[in-house]
């Protein structure tokens, strides 16, 4: 077959995979030759902290996909196909790159948030200038960006009739794999001067975190245990999935940020599932829709990065000031007075991951409880969250803030006690990461300033020394949201 190209550059970003992957299938079948390269760059590094489990965590994905790069490879007597690593500015790096290898063209999957798309406009155009084609594929979601729209052709901002549509349109051609053994043979020696491979941490300015502690698994190898021991438990996914301290989750969620799995491997197996009536793949299969849904919310209403995406809501008058800063630190810090809320901030502090309900009740408690602005707490996931995805975040804050496309009620405030006895009624989670009321029973548990003074001498527990007092009443707060939200009550 006759090849379009002589020499092509793969440029991995959020695709840490060689299986079922978009823009390495179709460079390896443009092209002669493919190089693979990957870039830490540094515009986006330098403004990360030093320990960010988000680096180590791509970092050993990297050591993985270099080795199978060069397994790949040597089955085509091909005997170092490895993964050139560059760390710099990407928008430099890359087309300097090109120019070195001599490439004709790079080949890349989607990234739809806004500056990567910017990024990406620039790298392409400097190319194109130096007569470079830049190819980029969908990768990452099933339906992107103007796929799926209304019958008068405008983007959907109610989930359920975009989930409608999407299951309506969903077929076997969406959810294919995408072929990548059988054009292996095009794969690349990689250049003398590109051999160092994959760099320690230290050598691009971090250092170790507890990722190897928290047994979180790297790579695509990792993230396919993770799948297959879901899929043995998909069937009780509705049952399981609000309780923060059942094994629930599929705990998927890094590695579909970093694309160490194929979402459409994930969406074809909930489809096929829920076709023979699996509620637990059905519910899920709804979770991966979601976010579709956010993406394409991002790529067809940009301004939800910045501002609310329902505007009236930018009206509300949020806390300020040296109070509103405290508010904030404490419920950053886990010191709120509630439970359920400071185990779960002490959950994503410690280990970079925060159950879905929980990330729920927490967001409800800082917009809803503190009055404080959701972009607050958005930011803060930003930086904590092993699986930060802008679009998941800002949908999921603006969700909670009422602010968003098809978001819940702002009469709709979360009480953490309820919320706390309903889903963590033995106290299990709460006091794994809350050792100050271990020895608390569980009615005393979710509200222990209601405790008697005999039960809190019992635990050990000193109200305002050992574990705080409520940094704010929950009915007088809720009162105090339903006067801040009534700016917006008659767009509600």
């Amino acid at each position: 077959m006759q090849k379009k190209y002589q020499t092509g550059l793969m440029w991995f970003r959020r695709d840490l995979r060689l299986q079922d992957n978009a823009a390495l299938h179709h460079a390896l079948k443009s092209c002669r030759q493919v190089f693979c390269v990957f870039v830490f760059d540094s515009e986006i590094l330098d403004v990360l902290p030093t320990a960010d489990r988000r680096v180590e965590f791509i970092r050993e994905s990297l050591i993985e996909l270099d080795a199978e790069l060069r397994a790949m490879g040597q089955l085509h007597r091909i005997s170092d196909a490895g993964l050139i690593v560059v760390h710099a500015k990407a928008r430099d790096a890359l087309p300097r790159l090109a120019g070195q290898l001599n490439a004709n063209a790079v080949f890349s999957n989607h990234d739809y948030e806004p500056q990567a798309a910017a990024r990406d406009a620039e790298i392409q155009a400097g190319l194109e200038m130096a007569g470079i084609g830049f190819h980029s594929f969908k990768d990452q979601v099933i339906f992107e960006r103007s796929e799926l729209l209304t019958l008068v052709g405008k983007p959907y901002s109610v989930f359920t009739p975009y989930k409608n549509a999407w299951l309506k349109k969903v077929d076997d051609f969406y959810l294919k794999p995408y072929a990548v053994d059988p054009y292996a043979g095009a794969l690349a020696e990689r250049p003398v001067a590109h051999k160092a491979g994959v760099p320690e941490l230290e050598a691009i300015g971090f250092t170790k975190t507890n990722l190897h502690a928290l047994k979180i698994p790297t790579g695509a190898s990792g993230g396919k245990r993770l799948f297959e021991d879901f899929l043995e438990r998909i069937q009780d996914y509705q049952k399981t999935r609000d309780f923060p301290a059942v094994k629930g989750p599929s705990y998927l969620g890094v590695h579909l940020r970093f694309g160490t799995v194929s979402i459409r491997r994930l969406a074809a197996a909930a489809w096929e599932q829920q076709k023979i009536g699996d509620d637990g793949a059905a519910i899920w299969l709804s979770e991966l829709i979601w976010r579709d849904f956010y993406a394409q919310i991002l790529s067809n209403f940009p301004h939800v990065t910045q501002k609310a995406f329902k505007p009236d809501y930018d009206l509300i008058d949020w806390e300020k000031g040296q109070n509103a800063k405290a508010l904030f630190e404490a419920w950053c810090e886990g010191r709120t007075g509630y439970p359920l809320v400071d185990a779960a901030m002490a959950q994503i502090n410690q280990t970079g991951y925060m159950h879905n309900r929980l990330r729920m009740v927490v967001a409800s408690f800082l917009v809803k409880d503190l009055g404080l602005d959701w972009r607050w707490g958005e930011a803060y996931f930003a930086e904590k969250l092993n699986d930060f995805e802008l679009a998941s975040n800002n949908g999921g804050w603006q969700w909670a803030a009422s602010s968003g496309c098809d978001a819940q009620p702002y009469f709709r405030i979360f009480n953490p006690v309820s919320q706390s006895e309903k889903f963590d009624a033995q106290g299990k989670f709460i006091r794994k990461y809350l050792p100050a009321l271990e020895k608390m029973s569980a009615k005393a548990l979710h509200s222990p300033w209601l405790a008697t003074p005999i039960e809190l001498a019992a635990a050990g527990v000193e109200l305002g020394k050992t574990y705080p007092r409520p940094i704010v009443k929950h009915d007088e707060a809720r009162a105090l949201t339903l006067t801040r939200y009534a700016v917006v009550k008659k767009t509600a």
